[in-house]
């Protein structure tokens, strides 16, 4: 885990200091909504082009756990990340739709870390990856018009429109610089450049398009700054029940500790930037949606952390890669 990573939670708070400090001091206008999408599709590109579709063969070797995956993620939290929001967030719709968009995307790239760092079954981990990914693309716009209520006042061609450009425009350009970096004479040596380089841009980009979007909503932020507080408890009871729930899924399905650790934190971590991304792209009129998103990885990060030492003082064995 690179220097980076570690301190990504610690960045990203860095990030959206600057980004508010800025826009109260300066008229940043309409150029950091220019800025802030691009950034996110660069960044997402980035993320896919890391993605080794190999992986999802290797789903068949714990189908159980998979399963159980799918279901933890695709039904189990939509529904409550839907009860926290109604419950905590009813007075506040747009941190409500920012916490859904939040806990209904699973998350696609640092989960693959944290998992490693707990010594859990990464090979799963991976494989669940893309899998994870379609179900999101596929999901996510029923998820928003189903649970969101009248809160997420959105037509369903736009919210379509905008996953489409924030998901599918990413993952078919990563698609290509894959293909291309196979058509160089040493094909090996072509996609390690690629994924290594897209992985050293990931950060910035993220950076760049959380400053941008706060310089450019700052004085929203800084007038709603007493409500994002409302948002510590929701997120605190499902980094609590998430783990547990998953825990306790393993246990009743007695899978092995690699798997039941990979099975935690695929559960536990979420997909902020694509949420955010999402975010950006769909609710352009109301910033706090997106800002919201940002407050998830301040508090997502460090719990995965913490988490995945837990995790690996219970499950002493190596991790597995398949």
């Amino acid at each position: 885990m690179s220097w980076a990573e570690r301190l990504q939670g610690v960045l990203v708070a860095l990030a959206a200091l600057a980004g508010i400090a800025v826009g109260l001091a300066t008229y940043v206008g309409d150029f950091g909504e220019y800025l802030v999408l691009p950034c996110l599709v660069a960044m997402l590109t980035a993320v896919f082009v890391q993605m080794d579709p190999s992986y999802v063969g290797q789903v068949r070797d714990a189908k159980p756990v998979v399963v159980a995956s799918l279901v933890l993620n695709f039904v189990v939290t939509p529904l409550l990340a839907w009860a926290l929001g109604s419950w905590l967030l009813a007075d506040q719709p747009d941190l409500r739709i920012g916490l859904l968009l939040l806990l209904v995307t699973p998350c696609t790239d640092w989960y693959l870390v944290f998992t490693s760092m707990a010594r859990g079954h990464t090979g799963v981990a991976a494989a669940l990856l893309p899998v994870n990914l379609v179900l999101q693309l596929a999901l996510l716009p029923m998820y928003v018009l189903l649970l969101g209520g009248k809160s997420a006042a959105i037509e369903l061609t736009t919210l379509v429109e905008s996953v489409l450009l924030v998901l599918v425009v990413p993952l078919a350009a990563a698609v290509v610089l894959r293909a291309l970096a196979r058509r160089i004479p040493d094909p090996a040596r072509g996609t390690q450049r690629l994924t290594d380089a897209a992985a050293f841009a990931v950060m910035p980009l993220l950076l760049l398009a959380v400053a941008g979007m706060l310089a450019w909503q700052a004085q929203e932020v800084a007038d709603n700054a007493g409500v994002f507080w409302k948002l510590l408890a929701p997120l605190a009871i499902f980094f609590v029940l998430a783990p547990l729930l998953a825990s306790m899924t393993a246990g009743l399905l007695r899978a092995p500790g690699p798997e039941r650790v990979a099975l935690v934190m695929t559960t536990t971590a979420r997909n902020s930037p694509i949420a955010l991304a999402i975010a950006v792209a769909a609710f352009p009129e109301r910033p706090l949606i997106a800002v919201a998103l940002v407050i998830g990885p301040l508090v997502e990060l460090p719990i995965l952390a913490v988490l995945a030492q837990i995790v690996r003082l219970r499950s002493p064995a190596k991790h597995e890669t398949a």
